[in-house]
């Protein structure tokens, strides 16, 4: 992230290293080697845990969830993306790798389709940026990126200009709003880095990402109006049917907090406090 985005975007608190310095007799190889031993042991097992992910833990390769969503630039939502990624090659192979490696895709109609195929897109891999790469774009902190197929677009922090309400040439920012529920426009979380990394929690879900003037929030897409029949259409179904049910729904790691504020902000997606409208 660029030093003119990261200032506009959150003030970042420096944490110092403190500690004192520990001397050992007879020399520094073994020490060394205890502690690149326990650096390691440290590794694999972060490694182990994220690349093991547990699939009993929702989605599973049994589900069939669906959430809306919606790519909002400057001061109009863009199309839905094309393609729906099943297509197969003459002698039967699906053509798109990355939905033959997860099975998450689209139907042209504003909705991720997410029924997995593997671990790929299960439980905690269950991920935005899984739908993202079927469509091979690319969202950073900064840039968002369309591919050839999908209007060649490309929106960039300090570089794409938007026009505000009062007519003037202002900067975009990229942020993404992950709602708990596709009928809960108040019920949100604010991502503001790591879009690639927010989970998709729960069935229902919607997730509007947003490439305009600091503080735009568009609200649902426009699919979110229609996800109960569109999800239905496709064969499954969608198992929020009100802000009632979603807001009762409770998430390992995520408080809910009954405030009269619309949204909380987080800087990362690592198990953010969700704040209810």
């Amino acid at each position: 992230m660029g030093k003119a985005s990261s200032s506009k975007k959150v003030a970042r608190l420096a944490q110092k290293g403190k500690g004192r310095k520990v001397r050992f007799q007879g020399g520094t190889l073994f020490p060394a080697l205890v502690v690149g031993l326990a650096v390691a042991g440290t590794a694999l097992i972060i490694y182990s845990r994220e690349a093991i992910p547990n699939l009993n833990t929702p989605p599973t390769v049994e589900d069939h969830w669906h959430a809306s969503y919606g790519f909002y630039a400057c001061d109009q939502w863009l199309p839905n993306l094309t393609g729906i990624k099943e297509e197969q090659s003459t002698d039967g192979q699906l053509v798109n790798n990355e939905f033959r490696r997860t099975g998450i895709h689209s139907h042209e109609d504003g909705v991720i389709h997410w029924h997995p195929f593997s671990s790929e897109s299960t439980g905690r891999n269950a991920k935005l940026g899984v739908f993202l790469d079927v469509y091979g774009i690319k969202l950073g902190n900064d840039k968002l990126e369309m591919p050839a197929d999908q209007g060649s677009e490309v929106y960039e922090d300090g570089t794409t200009k938007c026009t505000d309400k009062d007519g003037k040439s202002v900067d975009g920012e990229l942020v993404v709003y992950a709602f708990n529920a596709f009928d809960a426009p108040k019920d949100f979380t604010t991502y503001i880095t790591n879009f690639s990394d927010i989970r998709l929690k729960q069935d229902g879900m919607a997730f509007t990402i947003v490439f305009a003037p600091a503080g735009e929030n568009p609200g649902l897409p426009p699919s979110a109006a229609s996800l109960p029949e569109l999800g239905a259409a496709d064969g499954g179904t969608t198992g929020q049917t009100s802000t009632t049910i979603a807001g009762a729904s409770t998430v390992p790691g995520v408080t809910t907090v009954p405030s009269t504020a619309t949204s909380s902000t987080v800087v990362d997606t690592s198990e953010p406090t969700t704040t209810a409208g």
